[in-house]
């Protein structure tokens, strides 16, 4: 290890985008207050970008179908003086336990907290467990939008999601892509993958000031035209956790899940989110059950006046 690190840490959280992208932010200001930390992460190799200006990270792309012995013969000649186990899952239980045999003390998140406590905080309990020092995380610090220099308003929408659930209705959203491009000062930027794009497509053609970017940018490209708007609307989505990591304040549509489960953006106004007061709600923790009534109410009773109204709202701010 460098001698200019009295530490170093090996962080491991293998899968889930959004969770990496939650624990991005908390990583960043504890690497900020402790300059002489080496932290070395192992993640998603999609992800490397979010942490590719930090000086004292250094990100490991691990693939998802290897192996905790083949993940351990990869981070072991890194010799870190401790591992943070950030996910606690079986493949990564059994990659601290080769380090545990290799005499390196292990930190492991602990899951069983109550359901209102931040992912966040979650992760930031386990870097503090490992003797690190800082300022307490902030708790009402919002996001504010950031002003243009050309006097346009860039709005990001990602109507996708993982599950049913977690996913406004395409035809209401579309609507309030109509809405807001009524206002000539508005620029509607689009986001999704490459298999959502073509149907995001007729919204471009339909719509001024509408560009679709779904599928068309490396990830770091994408960083820099989110880090370029004002707002940014999501689902329950890793998107809603990328808009984090660059400061962008998001409104974000929630159904099945609830921002109570300790999900919610980091330093995201909670008035930020569009959701109804149903007593199924939530229905699951990550969205993938079927909703029992098989109606989705608790996104198709939303309407797109309520989200261009937060949008409206968060942008006088």
């Amino acid at each position: 290890m460098n001698p200019r690190y009295r530490l170093h840490i090996l962080l491991i959280r293998l899968s889930a985008l959004g969770d990496v992208a939650i624990l991005q932010p908390v990583l960043r200001q504890r690497a900020k207050e402790n300059p002489d930390v080496l932290f070395s992460l192992a993640g998603p190799p999609m992800l490397a970008p979010l942490f590719a200006d930090i000086d004292n990270i250094h990100y490991i792309p691990v693939q998802r179908k290897q192996t905790p012995r083949e993940i351990y013969n990869q981070l072991e000649p890194l010799m870190p003086g401790m591992v943070a186990d950030m996910h606690h899952v079986l493949r990564t239980i059994g990659i601290s336990w080769l380090f545990r045999m290799d005499g390196v003390p292990v930190r492991s998140i602990r899951k069983l907290w109550p359901r209102r406590r931040p992912s966040s905080q979650r992760y930031d309990d386990v870097l503090r467990r490992c003797g690190l020092k800082g300022e307490a995380l902030p708790a009402d610090d919002y996001f504010r939008p950031k002003p243009s220099d050309d006097g346009l308003i860039r709005i990001g929408i990602a109507p996708f999601a993982q599950h049913r659930g977690k996913c406004y209705p395409l035809e209401l959203m579309e609507q309030v892509v109509g809405q807001l491009t009524r206002d000539p000062r508005i620029r509607i930027l689009l986001f999704g993958s490459r298999d959502e794009a073509a149907q995001l497509q007729p919204w471009e053609e339909k719509y001024p000031h509408v560009e679709n970017h779904a599928g068309k940018h490396p990830f770091g490209e994408e960083l820099n035209l989110m880090d370029t708007l004002s707002v940014m609307v999501t689902m329950d989505s890793s998107n809603m956790h990328f808009a984090s990591c660059l400061g962008i304040p998001v409104v974000s549509v929630w159904g099945a899940t609830h921002p109570c489960r300790g999900f919610y953006g980091w330093r995201q106004d909670p008035a930020g989110a569009v959701q109804l007061d149903l007593p199924c709600r939530p229905c699951s923790k990550y969205g993938k059950k079927p909703c029992r009534y098989g109606d989705y109410q608790c996104m198709t009773q939303i309407t797109p006046g309520e989200i261009v109204k937060k949008i409206r709202l968060l942008l006088q701010r």
